[in-house]
């Protein structure tokens, strides 16, 4: 039997999985090993109904908290509130944040982390639903930012991101997926800024509207 081909990112994945989480607990004996939580988070990412909420999407988000942590109060429980965002993921379903909120409340206490640094976890977790922090909310605005940074990106990476959106949700006919795709993109167009954090802003804000403006009216041509 072959063995399954491991996805490219993932053994930088698991390091940098296992090296968070060793600078958010305590050490001494007795600390659960990282790895096996790695490897089940790792194949919820990379499960097959799957398209755009990937392994390589969070990779991508994981790479933009970096590029945005000076702006965080405490940028590795945004890292860990990334690796759970979309941990569970059911394209067909509307609870996918509060369920993978959940699978965080459960699994980071197991782990030696802190009561305090798992809710604060789980809040920016359910916080990408809407993607909306309140103003202040600097943790929340990064994972926000990082989140939607593919909104930003060159006209042929955001047809990629388009079209991966689009066999994620294969199921829905084309007349209704065009509806809501659009509404989608209305609301988020509607936001005085989609980009919260001033690196974000700087980095995202005009191409990302240029992109969505233009897939707004090659859905609705």
């Amino acid at each position: 039997m072959a063995a399954t081909r491991e996805h490219p990112s993932g053994p930088a994945l698991r390091a940098r999985w296992r090296e968070t989480v060793d600078r958010v607990r305590p050490a001494g004996p007795g600390v659960p090993d990282p790895e096996p939580y790695a490897e089940d988070l790792l194949g919820r990412w990379a499960e097959p109904q799957r398209r755009y909420h990937t392994l390589d999407h969070l990779a991508a988000v994981l790479g933009h908290i970096d590029t945005l942590a000076a702006h965080a109060d405490d940028a590795d429980t945004v890292r860990l509130a990334a690796w759970f965002h979309d941990a569970v993921y059911r394209p067909d379903r509307s609870e996918n944040e509060e369920r993978s909120a959940h699978l965080a409340e459960r699994a980071l206490p197991e782990l030696g982390v802190s009561p305090a640094r798992t809710a604060q976890v789980a809040r920016l977790v359910r916080l990408t639903a809407g993607h909306d922090p309140a103003a202040g909310d600097r943790d929340g605005e990064v994972l926000c930012d990082a989140d939607l940074a593919v909104l930003g990106g060159t006209p042929q990476e955001y047809a990629v991101y388009a079209a991966a959106v689009r066999e994620e949700y294969g199921f829905v006919p084309d007349a209704a997926f065009r509806d809501g795709r659009a509404a989608v993109l209305r609301q988020l167009l509607e936001q005085p800024r989609l980009f919260r954090t001033p690196q974000g802003y700087d980095r995202w804000e005009l191409t990302a509207r240029r992109n969505m403006t233009t897939e707004l009216e090659l859905l609705t041509a």
